[in-house]
């Protein structure tokens, strides 16, 4: 079972001012605070490489590409990449995107495709 604890932005001012006249308790709290940071990188990373597998299966390209797409979208809508592939995932799940992520998806595609590298079939034809 996979269980993730959420702290408040403040946490570590809170357990740095706990443990300020004890040297090991100061080493015991900063080893926690980059052991968090760790694992919100890393939870943040799966899903993003999610979203880049499903962006190389829906628009054949490769990871780098993907990537690029993602963080292309990411830019548009001044969200953070792991929301946006969370977004995408989502999507793929049944959840509708937000106006502004599909803008954002359009725009990125039609970036995507006319740069071409990457790419292994050119874009859909259809409205836009």
């Amino acid at each position: 079972m996979h269980r993730t604890t959420m702290l408040p932005e403040n946490w570590w001012d809170l357990a740095a001012e706990a443990a300020v006249g004890n040297a090991a308790g100061q080493d015991v709290v900063a080893l926690r605070a980059e052991v968090d940071l760790l694992r919100r990188a890393l939870a943040g990373r799966a899903v993003i490489d999610q979203a880049c597998g499903m962006v190389m299966i829906l628009a054949p390209c490769r990871r780098g590409p993907a990537r690029k797409l993602l963080v292309d979208m990411s830019r548009q809508c001044d969200t953070r990449l792991p929301d946006v592939a969370a977004a995408v995932v989502a999507a793929w799940e049944g959840e509708p995107l937000s106006r502004l992520m599909r803008r954002a998806l359009r725009r990125a595609l039609r970036r995507f495709y006319a740069e071409g590298p990457g790419c292994d079939l050119s874009p859909p034809e259809g409205p836009s």
